[in-house]
């Protein structure tokens, strides 16, 4: 037997709607429900003003859920707690755990160390000075991840914070390129590389350490070296935010970056296609396994618009948003092919992407709004910050 989704809506009558009359499901609260293999999604609309019960409703989903799975006969290993407003816009992800004794498990179905087997961020540090790191990462190569990471760096320096941009993508840097970097030579004070102080951030690549023409061909060791490296050993300063530019696909460095650093979270890239999905679904799901939140996914190359202004859905808009949805993790919005776009990275000026009143300025400012919603809303689950209510 399997956990269908009307199992999981029936066990959420029992769960009284914070704010509203009636139950979860009967008070509409209940916005969706999804079910794959030992894991299920529920989206929510409460009131924001609902928002410190959050934690304690997405805990009783989480035994509600795990009561349903058993009865099914299908453990529920996790749940995943959308809070979203009347727009639908995710406002909060909750992850609650498994309460003992749901999940279907016997206390003597593994060794007493599994469960409690810890993920890398264990025991990753933080970088001296760094505030907050977010990785930008994607399941397969082409879907313009360093371009979203290059200016995702820049709109949240335009929007007024200290911000570091690390290419972490070892074996095909692409930062020299799309920042512009090719006549600046790389400084080192002692053992400390400078970084390169171009369109308002800090920016650091191995494509300035090694021959721009001859290709890496380096094992995982040479490779875990060279990301230590620059994260260790540029002089970043203070920093509100570093955002690390990943290879694609599910490899060595995302393995060394958990083990290393202390990420505030992981932004997944992805382009409509389904292909494209389906490798950004490997990609979310290993951030998950390693420790590191998952912030949300970005639908790069959402549709294409013209020099007239006109849109083309070249490869069907709205399929990352679905994807995300079907994963429980927030969109944080869909960014168009421009032919300025394609024109400012290939000159190494993403500064100009933010020409004020243009689709394109507008939809990367609103990718860094999201993302920085979302570390707030994360702190806020964390207990890490409160929220505050001021009176005029």
């Amino acid at each position: 037997m399997t956990l269908t989704k009307d199992a999981v809506r029936d066990s959420l009558r029992a769960i009284q709607a914070p704010g509203l009359t009636g139950d979860l499901v009967s008070s509409g609260a209940l916005q969706w429900v999804a079910t794959c293999d030992s894991t299920a999604s529920v989206k929510l609309s409460l009131p924001t003003s609902q928002q410190p019960m959050w934690a304690s409703v997405a805990s009783q989903i989480a035994a509600a859920v795990g009561r349903a799975g058993r009865q099914a006969g299908q453990p529920v290993t996790s749940v995943i707690v959308e809070f979203v407003d009347d727009a639908g816009t995710v406002l909060h992800t909750a992850r609650p755990a498994m309460p003992e004794g749901t999940s279907g498990a016997t206390p003597a179905a593994a060794p007493a160390s599994a469960a409690a087997a810890p993920t890398p961020q264990a025991q990753a540090r933080g970088l001296p000075g760094v505030r907050h790191i977010i990785a930008v990462g994607a399941g397969k190569g082409g879907v313009g991840k360093s371009t979203i990471a290059v200016n995702l760096a820049v709109a949240l320096a335009r929007q007024g914070n200290l911000v570091g941009l690390m290419d972490g993508d070892i074996y095909g840097p692409s930062l020299p390129t799309l920042l512009g970097l090719e006549s600046l030579d790389v400084i080192a004070h002692g053992s400390m590389l400078q970084p390169f102080m171009v369109h308002g951030i800090k920016s650091m690549t191995i494509g300035k350490l090694v021959d721009p023409q001859k290709p890496l061909i380096w094992r995982g060791p040479m490779a875990h070296g060279a990301f230590k490296q620059l994260a260790e050993q540029t002089n970043w300063g203070e920093l509100d935010y570093l955002v690390i530019d990943l290879p694609p696909g599910t490899g060595d460095i995302p393995l060394t970056m958990a083990q290393v650093l202390q990420l505030s979270g992981a932004v997944i890239v992805c382009t409509p296609q389904k292909v494209a999905q389906d490798d950004a679904v490997r990609a979310a799901r290993m951030f998950q396994q390693l420790g590191v939140a998952v912030l949300g996914v970005v639908e790069n190359m959402s549709f294409f618009v013209c020099e007239h202004g006109t849109e083309y859905d070249i490869f069907g808009r709205g399929g990352a948003e679905h994807m995300a949805q079907r994963l429980g993790v927030p969109f944080l919005g869909s960014v168009p092919i421009t032919p300025a776009l394609r024109l400012n990275s290939d000159r190494g000026d993403p500064t100009a992407n933010f020409q004020p009143g243009t689709p394109l300025a507008g939809a990367l400012e609103a990718v860094a709004r999201n993302v920085l919603s979302q570390l707030t809303l994360d702190a806020m689950a964390r207990g890490d910050i409160r929220p505050t209510i001021s009176f005029s």
